[in-house]
């Protein structure tokens, strides 16, 4: 079959808009009773009225005796009255029924009980004190609840107070979740101890699909994987919309590949509106109409398909139901480096955010649309419009907070080098008090001090070896942070050599082994400590790193090149010791190296840093990161130099 390409190419907005309208007035939810107590979240079909007045009864708002207020006229401080217990007063406590002909309460405490049966008042009490008249909160056939509300823990308690036991709501909008590949096996189909076989992928966009569903307020069902066949596709689609689903959605198998078939068969069941949208991620989504039914072509990767959902799904659900879309909060912040983007399409960025000296920062993640850590990180979304080219360094945007706001106090913002040992920094900090986040973004060490120069972080972590005095990180946070005060604080020492299969296949025993023709080398970016200790060596040796097969090939993070080792694209690479063992890889050991938190001195007071500080120098970080391998952090938390 040959390649489609994208047929009617539309803006998100165009998008948006065509497809709302065209179901807006979409009448396929239908109206059900339920028990108030099931109707939580539920949306109404009709308006609610109250059956009873609540309360029912004049009623005691406070503990003490009823009485009649004329019979307590005159009393006062110089002629106190007395009342006798069953003739003019009466014991009640809060909620009781007032007895026949009392009309007001006086508190317990502005009583004095003289005998059993004699109580003495020192002030007079005027009429309804202290009492709840029938319908002070509700009264019978008053509207409790317009139609298209949407019902709340605290409504559940005015409908049973006005003797409401059932109410009528729309029913939950059933969502159909068809996914589709023969490279896909379902998750529960795999035992605990085994992984997929090759070539296998588990699919794991359908828990997230139906996760979003059921934030909607929708049912979602899951249909049994589709393979690459399109009769096989058609009599899925066909077979959720006999299931009386109100939307379906097909994830995957809606790009130009030439087993992509969710168009061809969404185009001979009904009609397609949109055939691919110019928004990234997410351009392949189809959006159609069959039977009079929504179907969304959603796109396969985890990024793009959740992105696509949000776009198009979250919103027609909503419309379904009855309620109104709600936004995402907005706030300005200041992106941290220059991301371009393609003039035509509009780009969801997503971002990690913190405040950092009075304003919020945002530093980009990975853009891959098959990411899907990329959300589970994200603390906001920056949407770059379709007619920019991108946006410049230290640029104001406007960004979508995925966080409660109060978060964005609560970060500690961290750029730098990668260590395995900042993750578990990271979980104990969560554990504090306050639950600080550490937001880290891996940009290598000298990454790290550009960061702090510019303010866009309260911390970096840092291992950057002078190769004239073999100290480590003084002298470039004194090149770097010229000007700043800067303290240095211990973290951790720990290992660095060459990692490589179990067993060492190649043979590999030091740097000299890197120019062998049957050695590929999988190296770090330019400017971590990693890549400066390696050409430090390699000048040593007197080698060119152009001779090296794989100089070029670089990763972001010790764990990113092991698993090149792991997985067979690279034969060594220079690395940690605990990422080896992390990966079950044999370790070749080259040096011990120092690894530092360097934190502009004027942060250190700050709550949270001392947070940061106070676990690192505890024994559960010192315990957990020598459980790891190749970790000396004996010396962590503590300041050893300070630098102006």
């Amino acid at each position: 079959m040959k390649r489609r390409i994208y047929l009617n190419m539309k803006s998100l907005g165009e998008a948006r808009s065509l497809w709302l309208e065209r179901f807006r007035n979409h009448p396929v939810l239908e109206a059900v009773s339920v028990p108030v107590p099931d109707a939580l979240g539920r949306v109404t079909a009709e308006p609610v009225f109250a059956r009873l007045s609540s309360p029912t009864f004049h009623a005691a708002a406070m503990d003490g005796i009823a009485v009649r207020s004329d019979g307590t006229y005159g009393a006062g401080d110089r002629s106190p009255r007395r009342l006798i217990i069953g003739e003019e007063a009466f014991w009640v406590n809060t909620g009781h029924p007032l007895p026949e002909g009392c009309d007001a309460v006086i508190m317990v405490e502005h009583l004095h009980e003289v005998e059993a049966d004699v109580v003495e008042i020192r002030a007079s009490a005027y009429p309804w004190q202290n009492v709840r008249k029938v319908g002070e909160d509700i009264v019978a056939s008053e509207l409790l609840f317009p139609r298209r509300h949407r019902v709340r823990a605290f409504d559940l308690g005015a409908l049973i107070a006005a003797g409401i036991h059932e109410v009528r709501v729309f029913e939950i909008p059933r969502v159909a979740v068809i996914p589709t590949g023969d490279e896909l096996v379902d998750p529960a189909t795999v035992g605990l101890d085994e992984t997929p076989s090759h070539g296998w992928t588990p699919d794991s966009n359908s828990a997230v699909l139906c996760g979003m569903v059921r934030e909607c307020g929708g049912t979602p069902l899951i249909r049994p994987i589709v393979g690459d066949d399109p009769e096989e596709l058609k009599s899925a689609v066909r077979s959720a919309l006999d299931a009386g689903v109100h939307l379906v959605i097909v994830n995957a198998g809606s790009s130009a590949g030439s087993e992509d078939y969710t168009y061809q068969v969404l185009d001979a069941l009904g009609e397609v509106l949109v055939h691919g949208v110019a928004m990234m991620p997410g351009k392949p989504t189809i959006l159609a109409d069959v039977r009079g039914i929504p179907v969304v072509g959603n796109p396969g990767y985890p990024v793009s398909a959740a992105l696509s959902f949000d776009q198009f799904v979250r919103p027609l659900l909503i419309v379904m139901q009855g309620r109104r879309e709600s936004f995402r909060p907005r706030i300005p912040v200041r992106i941290s480096r220059a991301i371009p983007s393609k003039l035509g399409v509009e780009e969801f960025l997503r971002v990690r955010l913190g405040r950092v000296g009075g304003r919020v920062v945002a530093t980009p993640l990975s853009r891959g649309a098959g990411l899907i850590t990329t959300l589970t990180r994200a603390e906001g979304m920056i949407r770059i419009s379709e007619l920019s080219q991108g946006v410049d360094a230290e640029s104001d945007v406007e960004a979508e907070l995925l966080v409660d706001p109060e978060e964005l106090d609560r970060t500690l913002v961290f750029i730098g080098s990668h260590d395995l040992s900042v993750d578990v920094l990271a979980d104990l900090l969560r554990g504090y008090p306050r639950g600080y986040r550490l937001s880290s973004a891996n940009v290598g060490s000298l990454g790290g001090l550009l960061a702090l120069r510019n303010r866009f972080a309260h911390a970096a972590g840092c291992h950057l070896l002078d190769t004239e005095t073999g100290q480590y990180n003084l002298s470039y946070v004194r090149k770097y942070l010229k000007g700043f005060k800067a303290s240095l604080f211990h973290l951790v020492d720990r290992e660095q050599g060459f990692m490589v299969a179990r067993g060492n296949p190649k043979g590999v025993c030091g740097v000299g082994d890197l120019l062998r023709e049957d050695v590929r080398f999988v190296n770090r970016q330019a400017g971590s400590g990693t890549r400066i200790l390696l050409d430090y060596r390699l000048a040593q040796e007197g080698i060119d790193p152009r001779k090296i097969c794989g100089y070029d090939h670089e990763e972001y993070t010790h764990m990113a090149v092991a698993v090149d080792v792991r997985s067979g694209a690279a034969d060594v690479g220079l690395g940690i010791l605990a990422a080896a063992m992390a990966l079950g890889l044999d370790f070749v050991p080259l040096v011990r190296e120092q690894y530092d938190l360097v934190i502009p001195t004027e942060y250190v007071e700050e709550e949270r840093i001392q947070s940061l500080l106070m676990v690192a120098g505890s024994d559960p970080f010192r315990e957990r990161v020598r459980a790891m391998g190749g970790y000396h952090p004996e010396k962590s938390g503590r300041l050893w130099l300070e630098v102006e």
